[in-house]
């Protein structure tokens, strides 16, 4: 298929003068772009093509130039980004150096936050409408446009509040497809079904109630009539009674398909007062059958081309078995064993391969949705109760919850297991999603045990230890494969790490499963005449300060090696044990990511490029090295000048 009229829009203006029909090939044109970025990577699909209409809508009702907009979550930002003039980088999408796979203020004007997180949407539009009044920026428009899968977060509800109570003019679009990544759970979710039925309702409610209330009671049976008769009313209206008592004109359901329909509605709900929200129903994967059969298949499909029938033909199958599943299988059997565990995740069941729990296991499976601190705090309660709760959740979404790990865990000192899927660099998804910084975050509080297997091996002794602890602790592991280094492997015990190798020109310690790519190192090094050994530290909290410290004071130099941000990480509490015992630390350095965002690319891209490979590694130990014999050279000519 040809981009005839796509490739004609630098801006959303030139969208402005399609009749009805181009429209209608403007959406195709856009829809045959995204499966041509699914022939040979992987990207968000399902939630792009739900939201066609709906952005090409947007656009041509609104100026973006100079009215804002903010997607949540921001995976579904394709659309935007090609009627945003961005079709010759298309072909550019989650590859290191090119278009992002998410909104980037570096790319566009039209871009304004790089949004990757649920929930904030509503909150930052509403900063961009308060600060543009106040800057007397006079009719600029303010939209935020949310899933209802992003609604539960309790960020939305504060900002609901927030914006009703400053009676600002807002636009709120909730697209709502009934699914997250997984189908949406909870009450928002049963209101919503509901309201996808009700009669189309224009925030009549205060209209309404004034006339109930009208209406005089005269005795117990007319009192009972009219109270059956407000029910009847309310369900009629049910649709919006809950934005409408939060402060919001709800209008709607809108078919989010009908092109027509939408800007009919958009341009009636432009200019309303105060804050409004337009509920718009789509189907996520919509125009291409196979992804509106399966959408948790095809949020984030593996590549595959198609038939001329439209059948889905793989291009490669997925090699290797991930530390997710690893991590699953672990829950899973130690479910089975103990009736005390139970695991919690956020909205993230397929992300975090627990199907099969949720399956075989569901009255000890809980999805919170996307309201992270509420699963932290929510395990909190059934640790305190006896229960031996695990939190699945991605590490760099385990920060939305810093002050209930805190507060409600690590302050209490309770046995919830938190295990961090995601951790480290994470590819094509960028900085929003990389797990930089939970080293860093989880080390700040007390009583936590902080792990990390080395490989598959650790990843089940470590997750029953976990279990059996009587405190905190968290598992962080990659989003990589997993892989076994031959030796026998010693059991997991408390602030313990295992010796794979000792070395006595230097020592390589891996805090996570960077350990093989250091034993490999070590294995090249050995050729080369130098004699260097590796730890495998397992624990960063507490730390093994006696083989740590063993390794300071009799090897020739040591280098750390993390997934993680070195700013307070595995490096920093190696650096700070060091200092507490006295030692020399000019001979130890730390790898790991340095203090920036990293961009997107392929995870062995990047980790090249901050030396966390193979060859950095070993370059790493050769420059320390060539240090150590300097720094002995020197003092040899300085004893002979004496």
């Amino acid at each position: 298929m040809t981009f005839d009229l796509l490739s004609r829009i630098v801006s959303p203006r030139d969208m402005r003068g399609f009749s009805d029909e181009q429209l209608r090939q403007l959406a195709a044109e856009i829809r045959e772009a995204l499966c041509s970025v699914c022939a040979d990577r992987t990207a968000h699909f399902a939630s792009n093509l739900g939201v066609v209409e709906l952005c090409i809508a947007l656009h041509q009702v609104f100026d973006f130039s100079k009215d804002r907009l903010i997607w949540d979550t921001g995976h579904q930002i394709y659309p935007h980004k090609l009627v945003t003039g961005r079709l010759g980088d298309f072909s550019s999408i989650r590859r290191k150096g090119g278009v992002m796979g998410y909104p980037n203020p570096e790319e566009s004007e039209y871009d304004l936050f790089m949004t990757g997180h649920a929930g904030s949407s509503v909150s930052t539009v509403l900063g961009l409408k308060v600060a543009d009044d106040l800057l007397h920026a006079d009719g600029r428009r303010s939209v935020a446009v949310i899933g209802d899968g992003a609604l539960p977060s309790g960020i939305v509800f504060e900002a609901f509040n927030n914006a009703a109570g400053l009676k600002k003019d807002l636009l709120v679009v909730l697209n709502d497809n009934k699914m997250g990544i997984c189908p949406r759970v909870g009450g928002l979710a049963e209101y919503l079904d509901k309201a996808r039925v009700a009669p189309f309702y224009n925030g009549l409610k205060r209209d309404v109630a004034w006339l109930l209330n009208k209406v005089p009671v005269v005795g117990e049976s007319v009192e009972h009539a009219l109270a059956q008769f407000k029910d009847a009313v309310k369900g009629f209206l049910h649709g919006g009674m809950l934005f409408e008592e939060l402060g919001f004109r709800y209008i709607g359901p809108v078919d989010g398909h009908d092109l027509t329909a939408l800007r009919r509605y958009l341009e009636l709900v432009k200019d309303i007062k105060g804050p409004v929200l337009l509920h718009v129903f789509t189907e996520k994967g919509h125009g291409f059958q196979p992804a509106c059969q399966d959408p948790v298949k095809f949020h984030s499909p593996s590549p595959f081309t198609r038939t001329e029938d439209n059948e889905i033909v793989p291009v490669k199958a997925s090699s290797g078995r991930a530390y997710t599943n690893a991590v699953s299988d672990a829950i899973y059997a130690a479910m089975k064993r103990d009736t005390r565990a139970c695991v919690l995740t956020a909205a993230m069941c397929a992300g975090n391969a627990l199907n099969k729990i949720r399956t075989d296991i569901p009255d000890r499976f809980f999805d919170t949705g996307i309201c992270e601190g509420h699963a932290v705090a929510f395990a909190a309660g059934m640790a305190k109760s006896g229960m031996r709760p695990i939190v699945d959740i991605y590490s760099t979404f385990l920060q939305r919850s810093f002050d209930q790990i805190f507060q409600e865990v690590s302050l209490q000192n309770l046995p919830v297991v938190m295990c961090l899927d995601r951790a480290g660099l994470v590819g094509a998804d960028g900085p929003t999603h990389h797990g930089s910084f939970d080293n860093t975050y989880m080390r700040a509080f007390p009583n936590i045990a902080m792990m990390a297997p080395g490989d598959e091996a650790d990843v089940a002794p470590m997750l029953d230890f976990a279990l059996s602890h009587n405190g905190p602790t968290s598992i962080r592991y990659p989003k990589a494969n997993v892989e076994r280094i031959e030796r026998t492997t010693t059991p997991i015990e408390l602030g313990k790490a295992e010796i794979y190798e000792w070395g006595t020109d230097g020592m390589l310690i891996a805090f996570g499963t960077l350990f093989g790519d250091c034993v490999r190192a070590a294995e090249r090094l050995r050729t080369q005449g130098l004699d260097v050994g590796v730890i495998n530290a397992r624990f960063a909290k507490p730390l093994d300060t006696e083989t740590i410290l063993k390794a300071i004071t009799d090897s020739g130099f040591v280098i750390t090696v993390e997934e993680s941000t070195l700013c307070g990480g595995f490096g920093s509490a190696v650096l700070e044990a060091a200092n507490d015992a006295g030692l020399r630390t000019d001979h130890i350095k730390r790898l790991g990511i340095p203090d920036r965002f990293i961009e997107h690319g392929e995870r062995s891209e990047l980790l090249a490029d901050i030396s966390l490979d193979v060859d950095g590694l070993v370059a790493a130990a050769e420059a320390m090295a060539h240090l150590k014999t300097e720094g002995s050279l020197a003092a040899s000519c300085a004893s002979t000048k004496e």
